[in-house]
């Protein structure tokens, strides 16, 4: 597998419009949805950068969340447009880190914020080494 030589993207932001199965009988978005729309802001931040989590997993990369940390700031609401901004906020050795921010489209109120750990192991879940691709070109590999 031919991974890019390095990851040029470090911050994305994407469109979410919640949907109704997603919010609670208030109309509130309930808050076991905004570690999916984390999820989602990994993957098109990783798809950004030219890849999908398929062809890391095809190549023996894998990563599982070690940590997630969510603040709620105000409720987001059904069908109303969010944008939400995933960075990549530093890489290391063994684990790559994102932060957060998803913010309401038509005034830019910061509804909640969060951070996420995640550790990269290979196909029997043992912990192996960032690909060198994943390191900014910014930083440097040390060790």
């Amino acid at each position: 597998m031919d991974l890019r030589k390095r990851a040029t993207i470090q911050r994305h932001t994407i469109t979410i419009v919640p949907r109704y199965a997603e919010t609670d009988q208030g109309g509130a978005v309930h808050h076991s949805v905004y570690p999916v729309w984390f999820e989602m802001g990994r993957t098109e931040l990783l798809r950004a950068n030219g890849l999908a989590y398929r062809d890391l997993e095809q190549a023996g990369v894998f990563f599982v969340v070690a940590k997630l940390c969510i603040r709620y700031r105000r409720p987001a609401g059904y069908d109303e447009e969010l944008q939400l901004e995933t960075t990549c906020s530093a890489v290391t050795a063994g684990k790559v880190e994102h932060a957060y921010r998803l913010k309401r489209s038509c005034d830019g109120t910061v509804l909640a914020e969060g951070s996420s750990v995640l550790a990269c192991v290979d196909a029997q879940g043992k912990i192996r080494r960032i690909p060198d691709f994943m390191y900014p070109e910014s930083e440097k590999k040390t060790g």
